[in-house]
Order: C-alpha cells, then structure tokens, then sequence
C-alpha cells in the first residue's frame, strides 16, 4: 500500500478540530479551481479526495473529479462520482495495487471536498463509500436561491438515512467551508449576476463567453 496511506489496521480519527480551517478552506478552492475549465465555465462543480490521516498538517491530494455532463452526455458524472470513481480505479492501478477490498477500505481514511453541496445521489455515494470527513462550500438551499435547478434534499439527511449499514457515517460533515468563494463561481450562471472576470455576458441565460475569444 502506497505511503500516503497510514499502515496501521485503525488510523488515528479526524476530528473537525484537529484540522486547520485554512485547510480545509484550501481544499475548497482546490475544488473550485479544479472546475474552471476555461474562464466562465458553467457547472463549474468539482471535488477533491484528501488524505487527513498521513501526517502531513495540510493534507495529501489523492484524486480529483469535476462535473462531465456535457463532455461525456453521462447524466451521472457530477464531480464527487467521477471523483469516486478515479480514487477506485487510482486504487487497483499498478500506482498503489490494491485488491478490490483495499480500494473500498481505503476510504475511510479519507476526506471529499466539493465546492457545493452534493445531490441525494452523490450523497448516497458519499455514504456508500465509506468516507471519514465530507466537507462542503456552498449550500443546496443557496443553490436555488442563485437560481440553480436542484432536487432539495439536503445531503446530510441522505448521509444519515442509512439503515442496517456495517460502515459507520462520517465522523465529520461540514458545510459551508469557502462558501464565498464557491457562490461566486456559481451566482453568474443562473442568476444573471456580473460575468467572471475575463468574460462577458452573452445572449443566454448562464451565458458568459471569454472576452479574448467570443465563444466557449
């Protein structure tokens, strides 16, 4: 097992306290920065993986994932799935060679971070896959309000729905992390708000295309 994973049987816990906001807003916007594909992307959803238990005070990057609707026409490929799904196949990969059941053991070591809050199906996988800590920026509810379509239930009732599950919720669920930053990634899209810096509005509704280029 590779070395950014802890070689004892049962790592040391994380709590909320132990861990520097700083850090976790540092992920945050790793998580946002991650999402901007080109200067005003929309749906600029995106997640990252860390490991919390390794040591190190701000945490060790294990994978990434972003939202990839629109490239892939998978309706599924919200930026915690494809972040999932990238650990899963990162595990069993000749990178670490874990069986299947090192892969989904190895995530109760670690900590998702997504710049807004997860839908019921992330949610669900959120839960079914074990995580430690799940940290959040903006909120579903904040969501709508910026004019985002979204199925409002919030994560931390699908995190905790679970019934006759072996795998214990996450010690740490926290919401509102760089929520600043993650609302105005997401204010201009929907609700006709001011364009990222570099961009200019378009004729749609969520349209901003890059000044330097005219189109997306």
């Amino acid at each position: 097992m590779d070395a950014v994973f802890t070689s004892t049987p049962n790592p040391p816990k994380c709590h909320n306290n132990t861990i520097p906001l700083s850090a976790r807003e540092y992920w945050i916007h790793q998580a946002n920065t991650l999402a901007l594909s080109h200067p005003c992307p929309f749906a600029a959803f995106g997640s990252v993986i860390v490991n919390h238990t390794t040591g190190n005070p701000q945490g060790t990057l294990i994978c990434t994932g972003a939202n990839q609707n629109s490239r892939t026409g998978n309706p599924t490929l919200h930026g915690e799935m494809a972040a999932i799904s990238n650990c899963s196949s990162l595990f069993v990969s000749s990178a670490y060679n874990m069986t299947p059941a090192e892969s989904l053991a190895a995530f109760k070591q670690l900590t998702l971070y997504t710049n807004a809050e997860s839908c019921p199906m992330c949610a669900a996988a959120v839960r079914l896959a074990g995580l430690r800590e799940y940290i959040y920026g903006v909120s579903i509810k904040e969501l709508i309000e910026l004019g985002w379509g979204q199925l409002d239930i919030g994560s931390e009732e699908v995190i905790g729905s679970g019934v006759g599950m072996r795998d214990k919720d996450p010690e740490v669920v926290l919401g509102g992390v760089g929520r600043e930053e993650s609302k105005r990634q997401f204010g201009w899209q929907c609700a006709g708000g001011e364009c990222p810096a570099g961009c200019e509005r378009g004729e749609g509704i969520g349209d901003c295309l890059p000044v330097e280029r005219g189109v997306v």
